[in-house]
């Protein structure tokens, strides 16, 4: 009895111990995105939209949000952008994944390893290696500066089936004896894929969007390589480096927090609404295949 009081309290100690640390973690973590809040939320009238050294605003003000949505200020055009881009990138993407995922997972034929290893090899390279013969082919098509958006679309999912391991790893885990039964009562590979496999896969399919969703969305250094000085088809990472950095800083400091916010609120939501889903498809599909 004095034995299981003792494990009782050492595992409330070590309880209590977790929890404290876990939180110092979230609170350091969130400190940043507090202050970003509170700043957005300042006056453009206490030292001029700059920086200061307090954090706690003196008066609160919708200010920066109303210059956002004012008529000397393009951020919704470049929301826009950002949205289209991310949006489309995901669809065609999550497409791409999935169908390749499904042939590498559920077929077998001559040259299939050594693809899948090739692709492996390939994806360790950074994608900057190739940015210049991207930008150079791109141009050739019309599809840099005024036609950047497409081109970022493009770009965005043409290489995307080299990203299949962990959706594969998902398929893997489903029994190929479904696949089976469905093909004895007449059903094709593709009835398997779209009516069978799919809504049974909804988690790694909404961890596929989400993952493709952010990286177009968190863009910056292709999105502003392919642009390249031609506003209207700036991204709204991309937009907003511009906009400080050509304007006074100090000044915009304000307002730059408030796009931040909105750039933000996207992502929030769905990552809040998908959460579920989106562990179940890193778990589900973290196995070996």
């Amino acid at each position: 009895m004095k034995e299981q009081k003792l494990h009782m309290q050492h595992r409330k100690l070590t309880n209590g111990i977790a929890y404290a640390v876990l939180i110092l973690i979230s609170a350091i973590w969130l400190f940043p995105f507090v202050c970003l809040v509170l700043q957005s939320f300042r006056s453009y009238t206490e030292g001029n939209g700059g920086m200061v050294n307090y954090l706690l605003p003196k008066k609160f003000s919708l200010d920066s949000y109303k210059f956002l949505f004012g008529p000397d200020s393009q951020f919704f055009k470049w929301y826009g952008n950002t949205l289209i881009i991310a949006s489309f990138v995901a669809i065609f993407q999550t497409i791409f994944i999935l169908a390749v995922s499904y042939a590498l997972s559920r077929f077998r034929f001559k040259g299939r390893q050594l693809l899948m290893r090739f692709w492996l090899i390939l994806g360790m390279f950074p994608g900057f290696l190739s940015m210049i013969c991207l930008y150079f082919l791109l141009k050739q098509f019309g599809l840099t500066q005024a036609g950047a958006v497409p081109g970022l679309i493009l770009v965005g999912f043409a290489s995307s089936g080299m990203g299949y391991y962990v959706c594969k790893g998902y398929f893997d885990t489903i029994p190929k004896s479904l696949d089976e039964a469905a093909r004895i009562d007449g059903a094709n590979r593709a009835q398997i894929f779209a009516i069978l496999l799919l809504p049974l896969s909804k988690p790694i399919v909404i961890y596929t969007a989400l993952v493709a969703f952010m990286a177009p969305w968190c863009d910056y250094i292709f999105a502003s390589y392919i642009a390249f000085g031609y506003s209207n088809s700036y991204n709204v990472a991309v937009a907003m480096y511009r906009w400080v950095n050509t304007n006074d800083y100090q000044g915009y400091f304000t307002r730059f927090c408030a796009g931040g916010i909105l750039i933000a609120v996207p992502i929030t939501i769905l990552f809040m609404c998908l959460q579920k889903y989106y562990v179940e498809g890193v778990t589900g599909g973290a196995v070996k295949g």
